[in-house]
């Protein structure tokens, strides 16, 4: 598993040249609904080992959550299920208000 920050993701999507990673975002509805990173895939956590095959293997993921924690228990589940190109955000979306889109609700 890779690790990300919420700059460096912020700059590999601004990156045009580049094929675009799938966001996963592992967070409950409520959560999603209160913000998010915009192209973003929301399948809250407890939903991935019955929706894993709706996950394109052959893409890079990015797993987002509200810290990072929940994500990198998707990503290491995804790990052990086959995905090879896996990436957390490091801080999650709460380092994306932060960091890169100071206008984005926080929770």
């Amino acid at each position: 598993m890779q690790h990300i920050t919420a700059p460096e993701l912020a700059a590999r999507l601004a990156d045009e040249s580049r094929e675009q990673p799938l966001l996963l975002d592992v967070r409950e509805n409520w959560e999603y609904e209160t913000c998010h990173i915009a192209g973003s895939t929301q399948i809250p956590m407890n939903l991935i080992p019955i929706r894993v095959t709706e996950i394109d293997d052959d893409r890079e993921i990015v797993c987002v959550c509200h810290h990072g924690a929940r994500s990198m228990q998707v990503a290491a589940f995804l790990e052990r299920n086959g995905f090879s190109n896996i990436t957390n955000l490091t801080g999650g979306i709460h380092a994306w208000a932060v960091q890169v889109d100071p206008s984005m609700p926080k929770y």
